[in-house]
């Protein structure tokens, strides 16, 4: 798949983290699967990944303290 965003270079299957500011707090979840451009670094999440990021940050919105790491493997 070529990159949407340079439009030149191939997307490959990677991990990310990704962080999130809450109103309350601070969320980092690592090891996101993510497709990654080889070329210019864009990074870009499937609708499945990102539809269960946003579950995660629903659910952990009103539990969290200030800042709240997990690992997206065991939390998906």
């Amino acid at each position: 798949m070529t990159c949407m965003s340079c439009k030149s270079g191939e997307m490959k299957e990677a991990k990310t983290t990704y962080f999130a500011q809450l109103n309350n707090c601070y969320v980092i979840i690592e090891n996101v699967p993510c497709l990654k451009c080889e070329q210019c670094g864009e990074e870009f999440l499937n609708i499945t990944v990102a539809e269960k990021i946003d579950d995660i940050l629903d659910s952990i919105e009103n539990i969290a303290s200030k800042i709240f790491i997990l690992d997206y493997t065991t939390a998906a």
